[in-house]
């Protein structure tokens, strides 16, 4: 018997990863991923490190081509028993109870703990058995007491609240629909009917901002850039999911066109973010898109100080928070209407970081390259621009016009999950039924679509990732077929109500800020009366 035709059981799997190593069930194969890869992958290593030990086969199958998806077997150690009357029941990655590999003097890797796991204590619709979420360190009172490394104990998962074979079986009927909409050619880009139009509108915005500009018309000017960045993203989202030419370099390339050099914002740090929301939709403790503490909390999960494992960093539930949470139902608009300058600066955090990091993802160094280039290049067109209007006050009216213009962009990103579920169903939920439980659609006429840029058809991009924008309206069909089969909910609203839903959730959560608020001030009277003497008695 060869290595490759090996057994394994789910105990040795799980003793292996204890000592350190990096493996993913795909299909009945069981996969070792070697360090330089991990960190080399062009997905992000957080890709790879949520799914340690779990069955990742529809998520590997839904982010690459085949001609990728052909190289697997040369990572594949042996098998796994994993099929439909006996599925994979998987264990909890290290990544999702605190635990992370660090290489020390030598190079030798080691077992940190970054955080500290909290797993529910009850079992609610809000906070199911299965949950769990990761606090700091210094969070727990225990903390001088901590293991080494992860033990048997802290890879089991907590009861789980689905049936590993229903999970299962739904897999297959969404393998099942995959296959459809490959063999229906929803994965051929249609450049001409899709794209076509596409270009006349970014002409034609792009040409009126100049037109305006050229007669002083700044304001106006300043207006229809905002538009026509506003419709760009729509593209650079499509080429950051290699869902235009399907080429990774290609895409890559004229993604950083045009959100570097047009758009002045890291390609590189989107895909990196995005790949992270895709895999874990709605996690507070590990979706960079719902973590917006002090700003926005869509959870009161958020009040217990959460630890990230995007960000690597305690999401303080403190004294500012407390107010902008309290308020952030009033202030959501306002706060969208600025956010592009966050984006801003999460571009370009990211690609200072890359400047010192020693690790190279594919295309890494010429890619980073050709971003900062890109960058520097943008604010010299764009403070040309500036410049031209004549005054500092013309500058700034320029610029809060012009990004203030894209703010119902931001408004469209967080409409298909901020008022849908938050909660941790453990690893046994299956992609499908995870994507479509944190995800939801908005209903627009298809002729007033590119608005949205097909970010109104979220539910089907979820599970199909890669599938080109213009052919998600087509694919959507045969998704909610799915749903009806297979008892699950496909959720949608109409940009008025979803906007409403939104409110609806900050409004909650703001006010159980303000409970929360009351109940502490009560107990501090209470505390105080205390420790105060009886005058009278004295």
């Amino acid at each position: 018997m060869t290595s490759k035709q090996q057994v394994w059981t789910r105990d040795a799997v799980r003793d292996r990863i204890l000592d350190g190593e990096t493996l993913i069930v795909y299909r009945e194969s069981l996969l070792r991923i070697p360090d330089k890869w991990l960190e080399a992958h062009p997905g992000g290593n957080l890709s790879l490190l949520h799914f340690i030990g779990r069955d990742a086969t529809d998520e590997i199958e839904a982010y690459h081509q085949d001609n990728t998806l052909s190289l697997i077997p040369r990572y594949s150690i042996g098998c796994v028993v994993n099929t439909l009357d006996e599925p994979w029941i998987p264990l909890v990655p290290p990544i999702m109870a605190g635990w992370v590999r660090r290489k020390g003097p030598g190079g030798k890797t080691y077992w940190h703990r970054e955080s500290i796991e909290q797993r529910s204590a009850v079992n609610t619709e809000a906070s199911p058995s299965s949950q769990i979420l990761l606090v700091p360190n210094d969070a727990s009172p225990l903390s001088e007491k901590l293991p080494s490394g992860p033990t048997a104990e802290t890879l089991e998962p907590p009861p789980a609240t689905l049936s590993p074979k229903a999970q299962a079986r739904l897999s297959q009927a969404y393998r099942d629909l995959h296959q459809r909409i490959t063999e229906a050619g929803l994965y051929d880009t249609p450049y001409l009917t899709g794209y076509g139009p596409e270009l006349v509108r970014w002409s034609m915005l792009a040409a009126t901002s100049a037109y305006a500009y050229s007669h002083g018309w700044f304001k106006t000017s300043a207006m229809f850039l905002g538009l026509f960045w506003h419709q760009l993203v729509f593209t650079a989202h499509d080429l950051g999911h290699m869902g235009v030419t399907h080429d990774w370099t290609t895409d890559r390339i004229i993604s950083i066109v045009i959100a570097d050099y047009i758009g002045g914002l890291s390609i590189g740090w989107w895909v990196q973010n995005h790949n992270v929301h895709h895999i874990v939709t709605n996690h507070p403790s590990h979706d960079p898109d719902i973590e917006h503490i002090p700003f926005f909390a869509i959870s009161t999960a958020f009040f217990g100080s959460l630890w990230s494992s995007y960000y690597k960093r305690t999401m303080a539930f403190d004294w500012a928070a407390r107010f902008f949470i309290s308020m952030q139902h009033k202030l959501f608009y306002v706060i969208m209407a600025f956010a592009r300058f966050n984006l801003y600066a999460n571009s370009y955090t990211y690609l200072y970081q890359k400047a010192f990091d020693t690790r190279r993802a594919r295309g890494g160094a010429w890619a980073w390259r050709l971003e900062v280039l890109g960058i520097l290049f943008f604010w010299t067109w764009f403070g040309y621009v500036l410049y031209g209007t004549g005054s500092w006050q013309n500058a700034l009216a320029y610029i809060m016009v012009s990004h203030v213009v894209t703010s119902p962009l931001h408004v469209q990103i967080v409409l298909s999950h901020f008022s849908m579920s938050t909660s941790d169903l453990g690893p046994t939920e299956s992609f499908p039924h995870r994507q479509m439980r944190t995800t939801s659609d908005v209903i627009c006429p298809e002729s007033i679509g590119f608005i949205h840029g097909g970010l109104h058809l979220q539910v089907t991009h979820h599970l199909f990732p890669r599938l080109p924008r213009h052919n998600l309206k087509k694919a959507s069909f045969l998704v909610k077929e799915f749903a009806e089969q297979n008892g699950l909910k496909y959720s949608e609203f109409g940009f008025v109500d979803g906007n409403k839903d939104v409110i609806s959730v900050l409004r909650n959560v703001a006010e159980q800020v303000k409970i929360v608020g009351m109940v502490a001030q009560s107990e501090v009277v209470e505390a105080v009366e205390k420790s105060v003497p009886d005058q009278k008695q004295s």
